[in-house]
């Protein structure tokens, strides 16, 4: 069981730093993401930094093992929001092919990110936020 713990932690620091790396390239390149937000949003340009923020939190919330539950419920949030509403309208409606394919592969890109968030975020035993009284 211990090689799994090992395989299990390298695992979630590379998510980290994918995360982390995620996140700078939101501050970096705020201007290139700005045609991913949906039309009429208020804010533009703020919710790529708010987005980059994020996914900079999360990484080092799962590096440090702080407040892990919490951060890969709402990293799990956050990406399924962009799946069903940026992703799946844009790989359905999006005029270009290679447009409906990039949505896709963003789509399920987002999606497995999501779904690792979950499970680290279900396998935090000794984090504050429990749902219920077997963790």
């Amino acid at each position: 069981m211990k090689h799994y713990h090992i395989v299990s932690r390298i695992a979630i620091y590379l998510l980290s730093v994918i995360l982390i790396a995620f996140g700078i390239f939101h501050y970096k390149n705020p201007y290139d993401l700005l045609i991913y937000l949906p039309d009429g949003l208020p804010g533009g340009v703020i919710w790529v930094y708010v987005v980059g923020t994020a996914f900079i939190l999360a990484g080092i919330s799962f590096i440090t093992n702080k407040f892990v539950k919490i951060s890969g419920y709402v990293l799990a949030a956050m990406l399924i929001f962009f799946v069903l509403t940026i992703h799946l309208p844009n790989s359905m409606n999006a005029g270009a092919p290679e447009m409906r394919k990039l949505a896709l592969i963003n789509l399920l890109k987002d999606a497995a990110i999501a779904a690792f968030a979950l499970h680290i975020a279900a396998g935090a035993y000794k984090q504050h936020l429990h749902f219920d009284h077997n963790d």
